[in-house]
């Protein structure tokens, strides 16, 4: 019988270089590109549909098509980074990204549109789930979820500022040349991360992870611990509380509340910078407060902005407070993101690119489901957006629960 000594996850860990600024600020170009690609181009609708002579619906779907192709390459780039390291995979999707992107200047038909959009939402994918499992290579514990938590920040201001550039952009350059905007950001994407992010699995690395899969079975096995499942569950699910109120906010705000397009603008804008500050927050004391401290606090502030929102829906309470209830949510969000990000991956140091993916293909999927789910009851009732949050609000607070803290 061979004595072979089993690797540890703490031999492996030994030396990491830091999490500096630069490689930060990349990481969060990397998980910007997806939000840029997605809504950037929202405005330019109507001209694509009129110069692809097409209607609404077909251009619609070169968004789903984009949305298809972030969920499948998350789950093909995270298990392709577990053994060939983070730096090639991640070339080789800001090259194809570059590329696609320059098809969608040019396509000259719909269905050439919705074929690049596809390919950009599949290599754009790399970034967004390589960018967490090289944040999970380099740290652990309150460094990792200090890092996640900056990178949130980013992650709430581009969907913002996405649609109002965009709006901005699409009369003068018009739609190709919206598209055009993307495909600086992409060539922006190729060049940081060819200059400026190193490999950090490396081969050594790689080859112990491989040894300690192969004593420990199957590679996906780390994935089923319960704690890797609480926290993802967690995030996912509390991630698809905010994307409920992301896909109903037309009707809550304009039909509901009244409010002009401008006025709509401000009220999104100002939940953005509450997640923001409360991200910001999150990353200074996470030091100091344990992070799972930090997502039970910004879990239960959610769960009293979802159960406010939900008896504030079903009474004649006045309208208005329905805001107040979803800017307590949409800034109590700030404190679970990143945490439980951090604790997810932490939880399956050999396979942080898999775990990553998976994490990022759920969030994707759930958001996809809820967005229909929440205007079912038409434009004039909030009934349904609450009973939505309040169903992916409870789900994760029982995730949350479940996952048990790593000794």
């Amino acid at each position: 019988m061979t004595n072979l000594r089993e690797p540890s996850t703490d031999s492996i860990r030994t030396v990491r270089p830091a999490i500096t600024a630069r490689l930060l600020g990349i990481l969060a170009l990397l998980a910007a590109v997806a939000p840029f690609a997605t809504d950037l181009y929202l405005p330019a609708f109507p001209a694509i549909a009129s110069d692809l002579a097409t209607d609404a619906t077909g251009v619609q779907l070169t968004l789903t098509a984009f949305l298809v192709g972030v969920a499948g390459g998350q789950l093909l780039f995270g298990p392709l980074s577990d053994q060939f390291g983070r730096r090639l995979p991640l070339l080789v999707g800001a090259i194809v990204f570059v590329l696609s992107s320059l098809v969608t200047v040019f396509a000259p038909t719909l269905e050439v549109l919705f074929a690049a959009r596809v390919l950009q939402g599949l290599s754009g994918a790399a970034g967004m789930v390589l960018g967490r499992a090289v944040i999970a290579d380099l740290a652990r514990g309150p460094a990792a979820a200090r890092a996640m938590s900056l990178m949130m920040i980013v992650g709430g201001v581009a969907p913002v500022i996405a649609p109002l550039l965009g709006g901005a952009l699409a009369e003068p350059l018009g739609w190709r040349g919206v598209l055009a905007v993307v495909l600086g950001i992409a060539v922006l994407t190729l060049l940081a991360v060819t200059l400026g992010v190193r490999e950090t699995l490396p081969s050594e690395r790689r080859a112990e992870l491989a040894l300690l899969k192969r004593a420990s079975g199957s590679p996906l096995r780390a994935l089923l611990s319960r704690e890797y499942i609480g926290y993802t569950l967690t995030f996912a699910f509390a991630f698809t509380v905010m994307m409920a109120y992301i896909s109903a906010s037309p009707f809550l705000y304009q039909s509901m509340l009244g409010l002009d397009e401008l006025q709509y603008g401000l009220m999104f804008g100002l939940n953005a910078l509450a997640l923001m500050a409360t991200s910001a927050v999150s990353a200074k004391i996470v030091a100091r407060v344990p992070a799972r401290r930090l997502i039970a606090t910004g879990l239960s502030g959610m769960g009293l902005g979802v159960l406010a929102f939900l008896v504030l829906a079903v009474t004649s309470a006045p309208v208005w407070l329905l805001a107040v209830a979803v800017f307590v949510i949409v800034a109590s969000l700030g404190f679970v993101l990143g945490n439980a990000t951090a604790l997810a991956l932490s939880a399956v140091p050999g396979a942080a690119g898999s775990a990553s993916a998976v994490l990022g293909a759920l969030q994707f999927a759930l958001a996809a489901l809820v967005s229909p789910l929440v205007s079912i009851g038409g434009e004039d009732t909030a009934i349904p957006l609450a009973l939505v949050m309040a169903a992916a609000i409870a789900v994760a607070g029982c995730a949350f629960a479940g996952a048990r803290q790593r000794a």
